[in-house]
This record gives C-alpha cells, sequence and structure tokens, in this order.
C-alpha cells in the first residue's frame, strides 16, 4: 500500500496533515484512553449539550445546527446506555468517538460542536462532573453508614464491653459508645466530601486549551446549566489542574482507613477467643478443608481495599508533581486511579453497612470481658481522690497495690476483703464497692462524650438531628 493511501486510511483524523503517517502499533496503545475514559459517556455529552446550546444562544452557531446536535448527541446517549454503540481505539477518546459517531449521524454540523473548546477544557468538565456525581454517591452511602451505626448505639446505650488500649482491656465502656466513636469518624469523612464538592463546583468549560478563547461565550449560562456554582476564573489552571481528583482520593483514602480500623475490630471480636459479635452466612465464608471455620472474609477484603486505595493517591500525586503548567498528556493517566477508588470506597462501605446491621452482638460475652484485667483499677483511684480526699498520685499508688494483691489471690477488685484493702489504705470503707463493679464505672463517666448511658443517648440525638 502506498504511504500516501495509508496516511488517508489509518491516520488519526484530529491531528490532520501535521503527521505524515499513522501511529503504530505501539503509539496506538499508549495513547488510547477510551478503554476506561468511555465511563465518561454520560458527562462528556451532557456538557456537550450545555455548550452546543449556549453556543447558539450566543449566536456563535445556528439554532438549527444546535439542534441537530441535541438530536444527535442524545442518540449516541441512547446508543450507548444500549450497549449498541461501537467504541473505538483508533478515536483514542470517548471525546472522539462521540464527535465521529455525531458526524455519521448529523454530517457536517457536528464540526461546529467544538467551536470555542479544546480536548482539555472537555475532559476538566467530564472529570469534574463524575468525581462531582461520585462524590455525592459517598455522602449518601455514609449517611447511610452513620445511620446504620446509630440503630445499634441505641440498641446498645448500655451494654457492657471492654474498652482498649494498646488493644489491653482498660477501662469499661459501652458498646453504644464504642458505636459512636465511628459515627464521628464518618461524620468527619462526609464533612470532608462535602467541602470537596463545594471546591470543584466550578465549570471548566470555555477555558479552551489553556488560554480562554475570542468567540463571545458566555461561561456562566454553561456553568448554570451544567449545576456548577460558577465557572473557573483561570484558564491556565482549569485545564490543568486535578486538585479535585486527587482530594477525592485523599478523602477516599482517609475514609478507608477508617473502614480497615472497623474491619480489623470485626475480625478480632468474631474470633472464638473474643466471641463479642457474629458475622451472619452473608458475610462470611467457610473453609475448603475446616468445616468448623466461619471466616470474615467481607471484613478482610474491606481492610485490604485500603491498600488499593492508598496506592491510587499515591499514584496521582506522583503523576502530577513534576508537571509544568498546563495540560500534559501525562493527566491521561489520572483516571483510571480514580475510578478503581471509587469502585473499591463504594463496595468496601455498602460491605461495612450490611455487615453493620447484620452483626449479632454478645452482650454477655462482652460484659464478663469488661471487667477483666482490672478495668475498674481507675475507679478505685478516683473513689480515693473524691471520698478519701488523696492526691491523685497517691490514690494511684495504693490502687497499684489494690491490683498486686488482687492478682496474687486470683480475684477481682470487687472480691477483695474490706479488711485487706483497709490494710492498704485505712480510708477506704465499704462504700467502695459502689464503684467497682463495670456498670458503676460506666454510668459514673458523665463528662461531656463520656461512656455514660445517658450521655450516649444525648450525641446519639445529636446526631440523628444532623444525619
Amino acid at each position: 500500500m502506498a504511504e500516501g493511501t495509508k496516511d488517508t486510511k489509518s491516520s488519526n483524523q484530529m491531528w490532520g496533515g501535521r503527521f505524515a503517517s499513522g501511529p503504530d502499533a505501539i503509539m496506538e496503545e499508549i495513547n488510547a484512553s477510551i478503554d476506561f475514559d468511555k465511563k465518561l459517556f454520560a458527562q462528556d455529552i451532557r456538557g456537550s449539550i450545555a455548550h452546543a446550546t449556549m453556543l447558539a444562544q450566543q449566536r456563535i452557531i445556528s439554532a438549527e445546527d444546535k439542534d441537530k446536535i441535541v438530536q444527535g448527541l442524545n442518540t449516541i446517549l441512547s446508543e450507548i446506555e444500549g450497549g449498541k454503540f461501537e467504541f473505538s481505539r483508533r478515536l483514542e477518546d470517548i471525546h472522539m468517538n462521540v464527535e465521529a459517531r455525531l458526524a455519521t449521524l448529523i454530517g457536517p454540523a457536528a464540526g461546529r460542536l467544538h467551536t470555542a473548546r479544546s480536548r482539555n477544557d472537555q475532559v476538566a468538565l467530564d472529570f469534574r462532573l463524575w468525581v462531582k456525581e461520585e462524590l455525592q454517591k459517598t455522602e449518601k452511602m455514609l449517611t447511610d453508614l452513620i445511620a446504620a451505626f446509630l440503630d445499634r448505639a441505641e440498641e446498645h446505650a448500655e451494654s457492657v464491653m471492654p474498652g482498649f488500649t494498646h488493644l489491653q482491656t482498660a477501662q469499661p465502656v459501652t458498646f453504644g459508645h464504642h458505636c459512636m466513636a465511628y459515627v464521628e469518624m464518618f461524620g468527619r469523612d462526609r464533612s470532608r466530601v462535602r467541602h470537596a464538592i463545594e471546591h470543584l463546583d466550578e465549570s471548566p468549560i470555555g477555558a479552551a486549551a489553556l488560554a480562554g478563547t475570542g468567540y463571545p461565550i458566555d461561561r456562566h449560562m454553561t456553568a448554570k446549566a451544567l449545576g456548577f456554582r460558577e465557572p473557573t476564573r483561570n484558564s491556565i489552571d482549569t485545564v490543568s489542574d486535578r486538585d479535585f481528583a486527587i482530594e477525592f482520593l485523599s478523602i477516599a483514602a482517609i475514609c478507608s482507613m477508617h473502614l480497615s480500623r472497623l474491619a480489623e475490630e470485626i475480625v478480632i471480636w468474631s474470633t472464638p477467643q473474643f466471641g463479642f459479635v457474629r458475622l451472619s452466612d452473608a458475610f462470611s465464608t467457610g473453609s475448603s478443608i475446616m468445616p468448623q471455620k466461619k471466616n470474615p472474609d467481607a471484613a478482610e477484603l474491606v481492610r485490604a481495599k485500603t491498600g488499593r486505595i492508598n496506592g491510587s493517591l499515591i499514584a496521582l500525586l506522583t503523576i502530577m508533581k513534576g508537571l509544568p503548567l498546563a495540560y500534559s498528556k501525562d493527566m491521561q493517566e489520572d483516571k483510571e486511579q480514580v475510578f478503581d477508588a471509587a469502585e473499591s470506597l463504594e463496595l468496601a462501605i455498602a460491605a461495612m453497612t450490611g455487615m453493620v446491621r447484620d452483626l449479632t452482638i454478645n452482650t454477655a460475652r462482652m460484659k464478663a470481658a469488661a471487667g477483666s484485667g482490672y478495668s475498674t483499677a481507675t475507679d478505685l483511684a478516683d473513689w480515693l481522690v473524691r471520698e478519701a480526699g488523696l492526691p491523685f498520685r497517691d490514690a494511684h499508688h495504693v490502687t497499684g497495690h489494690a491490683v498486686a494483691l488482687a492478682e496474687t489471690k486470683g480475684c477481682d477488685l470487687s472480691e477483695l476483703p474490706l479488711a485487706e484493702l483497709q490494710a492498704i489504705n485505712p480510708a477506704i470503707t465499704d462504700k467502695v464497692y459502689e464503684v467497682l463493679t463495670v456498670e458503676a464505672s460506666v454510668a459514673s463517666r458523665k463528662s461531656f462524650g463520656g461512656t455514660a448511658p445517658s450521655e450516649v443517648r444525648k450525641q446519639i440525638a445529636y446526631w440523628r438531628a444532623r444525619n
């Protein structure tokens, strides 16, 4: 085949006469993004309809051409949604695939759509729209997860369990209070999501390649049509900005870290050694060789997803760190990281919401464990300060002797005879036994945000009002 014939048939139409021949197989492979950016089809078509409508309003294109463009784009949208659209890797990306099909459908009028815009601001628009929608979806999913925790917290506002530091029994708390700790975590995640939506709520379309355009466009009109607060204010920053994607990945990484901590607790709590919770069959699997096993695979996979999401964040930060302004082809590598992280985060939140609602709580086992490890020792020290007038450091010393005695005798603090406690410090009276039970311990923690059931219920009411 003659070189001229090859050029006519296989060169990328966007490059026109600049290149004597089309890209070879390697160049086509590295340059094409349609395999993943076809996910942006709805956003691309939505943006093009808004752009064409604005061009007609500003009399940059005719109303007749605009109508043809909008009708053709809606046809393409139906084709893609119906699985009838054939994506071509030779056309590189979602933008050119849509534009090429539009030309087939409506003829020369399709060529007017790209007036006053570039693929640089077009992809920035598509990607922002997609991330904004994903953040809105994440916000709703986090709201559902918070609601699941609020239900469990209300159910178990008085259920006593051990509170841990260093994974060692520290002080008794309630399971409701423990649940509310995750409400706070995921509430902060949701706040970050809302702030991220606010940060990216600016329309890129109209920035063109990097310098804006000489056409009399109305960027405020397209911003409003696309649901943005306003247009972006600097055309160079607009086409080179991927902060919104990095912020999404940062939020995803923090949220998945919280999910992973919860998953780790579920894994630990569901072991026979703890026996605090039981997962249903819906979120467990069996062993291929050990019939007695019930593995918390859903929790383990939520824990593992964190690694993928963290990797996506580091990848995009690394891609962007050395890029001069404005657009560079490196930025084509941004989408796969975000798409993968979004899919992982959605799945992890959905799985965890299901597990939280589905958990069977063994309150008897939790209560028994709450009293282990001399968890009411701090209550004894506080009683000595409050009732016997000892300085806290002295009370701490006396309590340490009492714990050592209980360890020697193999009993709990509440089982030590009064005479033996008075031998350690004569100021101790029989009233001390009122604070040495786990129920008395948690009931006494009435400071704002404390574990007392009354405080837990206050925090549940607060969160129900704002959820």
